[in-house]
């Protein structure tokens, strides 16, 4: 709204010089170029100081307000360019720090993930090792057990068979229960048969 009037004004003495510069133009003749003609000169500075008063009193402040605002706007923008670098600078840094952290971090989980499986493996083995000799233990128990009654068993049958061949041979039939007594005194009596253990 402000502009409007100056705009009317410079269109105003304008159009005024060019009216004074036509009517000197047509009462006078031509004058050469570089004339001195007092009434243009006159008019000229009329108008100038009238122009240059308006533009001091409302355009220039305008102007100048408008001038300053954008260079308070650049500072500004230059400020906060500043500042957003600088803490973009930060944020690289500390990201830079975490992810150091992140990746010191991860190789100890790796080394602490190797040193466990290792020793899981460890374990594993030494527990295998423990239930192989448990049951190779147990094999040789049962082994022993089985020989034991096997020969217990042979036994008793070599006292059957004794006492039966001993009867064919007397040819008479003794009591069983005092048969089998002697015959179970005189095998107890011997030594106990060896094998070779492996």
């Amino acid at each position: 709204m402000r502009m409007l009037p100056l705009s009317l004004l410079l269109t105003f003495s304008h159009a005024a010089a060019a009216f004074a510069q036509e009517h000197g133009a047509a009462s006078e003749p031509r004058a050469p170029l570089m004339a001195l003609r007092l009434n243009l000169m006159l008019w000229t500075l009329v108008i100038f100081g009238i122009l240059f008063f308006l533009l001091k009193r409302y355009a220039f402040p305008a102007i100048i307000g408008a001038v300053e605002k954008r260079e308070q706007a650049l500072e500004e923008a230059l400020a906060a360019a500043r500042r957003d670098r600088e803490e973009a600078q930060r944020l690289l840094e500390e990201q830079r720090r975490e992810l150091d952290a992140t990746r010191t971090d991860a190789q100890r989980l790796i080394a602490e993930g190797r040193a466990t499986a290792d020793k899981m493996r460890h374990d594993l083995l030494e527990q295998t090792r423990q239930e192989q000799q448990t049951m190779l233990e147990r094999a040789r128990k049962e082994i022993e057990s089985e020989k034991e009654r096997a020969l217990f068993e042979l036994r008793r049958e070599a006292v059957n068979l004794s006492i039966l061949a001993a009867s064919k041979v007397i040819e008479q039939n003794l009591d069983s229960s005092k048969n089998r007594q002697l015959v179970e005194s005189f095998f107890g009596s011997l030594p106990p048969m060896t094998t070779g253990s492996r």
